[in-house]
């Protein structure tokens, strides 16, 4: 949730997802699950001057099956706004069945993708695949890490007016070994590439995992 720049015209509707596989979803991981929160920052680092903002975020409802999660985000220490901004965002898990690294939509081209995904180490093997297809044949159920993009969809407790913008999407990569997340926002009007990055937080879990025929 940067700083609004310019407003942006209405994303692409075209949903992204790709016909079924029947390929397994990516790996169930106890750290990636309904209730689980994360705290961390973002860096909204423009080139007048270096900025970071506290983030929580916590996963609300998850489906494996139908590569869906969602979610909420809560930056703490907004300049502008007189309280927490909180926004509900909605999920795609990229596992080369439901959604690819192709993103297809919200003005991102094949090769903004691959930038993108490009700053994560963990991309690094899976690069010539994805570059090939979008990693659409790919059998990413037993990878260590599991790629995601969250796109924010409402503020929840401010108005549109608030001086931040939702228009864009992050890119994810979080990591099933000790449920680090890191993230990159892109959206053409805001800074490029502001780092989010999140640790997850030990505690009880509060969330819904849904069916699949629930999203049918």
């Amino acid at each position: 949730m940067p700083v609004r720049v310019v407003e942006s015209s209405t994303p692409s509707q075209d949903s992204g997802r790709e016909s079924r596989t029947g390929r397994p979803p990516p790996p169930s991981c106890s750290l990636l699950s309904a209730g689980r929160a994360f705290s961390g920052t973002q860096n909204v680092s423009s080139l007048q001057k270096d900025e970071a903002w506290k983030v929580n975020v916590r996963i609300q409802g998850i489906d494996l099956d139908n590569g869906y999660l969602c979610g909420t985000m809560e930056a703490l220490n907004v300049p502008l706004a007189d309280t927490p901004v909180v926004t509900f965002w909605e999920g795609e898990l990229v596992d080369g069945n439901n959604f690819t690294f192709f993103t297809r939509k919200w003005e991102a081209t094949p090769e903004d993708d691959i930038r993108h995904w490009s700053k994560f180490p963990s991309f690094a093997p899976l690069l010539s695949q994805v570059e090939a297809d979008g990693g659409k044949n790919m059998d990413l159920s037993n990878y260590p890490y599991i790629f995601m993009r969250w796109k924010e969809q409402y503020f929840v407790n401010v108005g549109i007016d608030c001086g931040l913008t939702i228009a864009g999407f992050y890119y994810v990569c979080f990591s099933c070994s000790d449920g680090s997340i890191n993230g990159f926002y892109y959206d053409p009007n805001s800074s490029p590439f502001q780092k989010l990055e999140l640790k997850c937080i030990p505690g009880g879990c509060s969330g819904y995992t849904f069916s699949s025929y629930q999203l049918l």
